[in-house]
């Protein structure tokens, strides 16, 4: 699966985003998609993660209320809403495809090259 990642930006805090990653190559539906994100001097962070049919969702405990993850199998794209942004979620974006949906790095295949979204106070 090669996926694309879109969306990020600079944006106020109190501002939206949408993120987008878009996949190709082996059937998308098979797989479960998560968005990780990495700010500078720190690890990778589980964001959110959906499952294959987009029934269930999962959140990190800092964005949930915030932030919404989405799926269209159809258009092989999942999607993610960032609502109320604060300046702690600047970091690069990425999306991934695994046997998810979870919050373990290492269950995930496939990466995305990452998209940066940076919140000014």
């Amino acid at each position: 699966v090669q996926l694309q990642a879109s969306g990020g930006g600079l944006v106020q805090a109190g501002g939206s985003l949408r993120l987008s990653c878009a996949a190709s190559g082996r059937t998308f539906s098979n797989y479960g998609m998560g968005w990780f994100r990495q700010a500078p001097g720190k690890e990778r962070e589980f964001v959110a993660a959906i499952s294959w049919s987009g029934r269930s969702t999962y959140y990190v405990d800092s964005v949930k209320g915030r932030f919404t993850i989405s799926r269209d199998n159809a258009k092989n794209t999942v999607t993610m809403q960032m609502n109320s942004l604060k300046p702690e979620d600047t970091a690069v974006y990425y999306c991934a495809a695994g046997r998810g949906p979870t919050a373990a790095a290492m269950t995930y295949d496939y990466w995305g090259q990452g998209t940066q979204v940076t919140v000014s106070s």
